[in-house]
């Protein structure tokens, strides 16, 4: 373990929280920065954050590999178009080896509360099994994803069969044979159903919404594509260009849905040679505007959905029984195991956390009219605290490990300054935090995510866009490629 400068006992410089692709992107540009007295506290027995943990049949990435990587360590050697979850997990633990981040991680330790104190300006961090880590800057690399919600279905506690969320697969139970239901069809289900159909007796898959859903162009990566990528990486960087390009051009629809017209056009398409039953069809056509929630990739959902076995239903669930759902149409579905693909909690991640800032402050009474931040990064009242991936820094439609990448260079900037300043605290000024948001919620006026009728994870309970990034990458890349000093206050050591 690395020993802090401090001493034994003492601060860290950084203390880093989580070991997907947002705490180890800290961590790398922490060491390129010089700063090797940091801290990473990963909650599991491995590193690889949402690729370690969703493990369910069919799990991959709908970014196309050749961007969905680090910028700086681009990976030669996919085997798919589309990376599949072991091929990713392999790639963070081989990020991990070739930076030595390994001796800098802390295992099995996870974080049930941060605390900032004023006394000594530094962050403490409070572990399950009753440890305190202090640092003098903290990293919550958590990301939005990693809270599986499970709906509150009246009954579910009477069912006797087995249960789990696709982010917490149980592999230890065989679904050879057996009645299956699946409730939620979104960017998890449309890729586990079709593995699954396999092998159940019957499938019940229960759809609230109908996702837009777009071929998935995936294919093998070449022997000589790969050789070409290797030899000269120019080639690489080039089609990695090429792809941010397409993805990104999906944003300018975001503001003016019209121009998703092709897309949506595209969709029908897929949909209407899938499904040739008019019936069926009907139910898989959504009545939203394209892109009000993630539009989805796959060619194998659809075809699933035909089999003789399995079933497609669209009428809400009025309760659970021991052995069965029972739909509001009064019809009993038998099922042996259920399984959620039912999304995690966003907007309301921070609902029961225990993050207090200074003076006390409660970051549920900083966020009592809705959750916010400084470019998704620096909250008011919560000094040294930099959150990756938080509020207003999701995408709907471009690889988030771009987004992440400019966070922490963002997060590096803080840091020296402060350092050059000689200070002991730095925070974004609530006016500045305060425009900024002012600025979210008036460029999301119009787009596709507030008016096109749906709900989604990118609103509050109160229908405000609390996660999703409003403007193009470039455009975020351009906010935070330079601070601006007179954007934060700092502060010089409590006395």
């Amino acid at each position: 373990m690395v020993t802090p400068a401090a001493g034994p006992g003492g601060p860290y410089k950084v203390v880093v929280i989580g070991t997907g692709f947002s705490g180890l992107g800290m961590a790398i540009g922490l060491k390129k920065s010089g700063i090797h007295d940091f801290v990473i506290l990963e909650k599991a027995d491995d590193v690889g954050g949402t690729w370690r943990e969703n493990t369910y049949p069919g799990c991959a990435c709908d970014i196309m590999s050749l961007l969905y990587s680090y910028s700086f360590e681009p990976n030669t050697g996919w085997s798919r178009m589309f990376p599949q979850q072991r091929e990713l997990l392999q790639y963070i633990k081989d990020i991990v080896d070739k930076y030595d981040l390994a001796q800098h991680i802390l295992f099995n330790t996870e974080v049930t509360g941060t605390e900032y104190d004023d006394a000594t300006d530094t962050w403490q961090v409070f572990t399950a099994g009753g440890d305190v880590v202090r640092g003098r800057a903290l990293v919550s690399g958590m990301g939005p994803l990693h809270r599986p919600s499970i709906p509150d279905l009246p009954g579910l506690a009477s069912f006797e069969g087995t249960t789990f969320h696709s982010a917490e697969w149980d592999h230890s139970y065989d679904l050879t044979g057996k009645r299956v239901a699946v409730i939620g069809t979104g960017a998890s289900a449309i890729q586990f159903v079709p593995q699954i159909a396999k092998r159940t007796a019957h499938l019940t898959v229960f759809q609230r919404t109908p996702p837009w859903i777009i071929p998935k162009p995936d294919r093998r990566v070449t022997g000589l594509e790969r050789t070409l990528f290797r030899r000269v990486p120019l080639v690489q960087r080039g089609y990695r260009n090429g792809v941010y390009l397409m993805q990104e051009s999906f944003v300018l629809g975001f503001k003016n849905p019209k121009l998703l017209k092709a897309a949506g056009t595209l969709a029908r398409l897929h949909l209407t040679r899938q499904v040739p039953d008019r019936t069926l069809r009907r139910k898989l056509t959504p009545d939203y505007t394209m892109g009000c929630k993630r539009t989805l990739v796959s060619s194998d959902y659809y075809p699933a959905l035909m089999r003789p076995d399995v079933e497609l239903t669209t009428e809400a669930i009025a309760e659970v029984r021991a052995h069965s759902i029972i739909t509001r149409d009064g019809r009993e579905h038998a099922v042996d195991a259920i399984i959620f693909g039912t999304g995690f909690h966003v907007t309301d991640a921070f609902d029961d956390a225990r993050i207090v800032g200074r003076h006390g402050l409660k970051i549920q009474d900083a966020w009592r009219d809705g959750i916010e931040a400084h470019l998704g990064v620096t909250v008011a009242g919560f000094p040294n605290l930099f959150l990756l991936l938080g509020p207003n820094s999701g995408l709907g439609h471009n690889s988030m490990i771009f987004i992440i990448e400019a966070q922490v260079r963002y997060v590096l900037q803080c840091l020296a300054m402060l350092d050059g300043a000689g200070g002991a605290r730095i925070s974004v000024r609530p006016s500045v935090q305060d425009r900024f948001n002012t600025w979210v919620q008036r460029k999301s006026e119009g787009a596709v995510w507030v008016a096109g009728g749906c709900d989604s994870w990118y609103l509050d309970r109160n229908g405000v866009n609390r996660a999703a990034w409003p403007a193009s990458t470039v455009s975020f890349w351009l906010r935070t490629r330079k601070l601006n000093p007179r954007d934060f206050q700092i502060e010089p050591a409590t006395s």
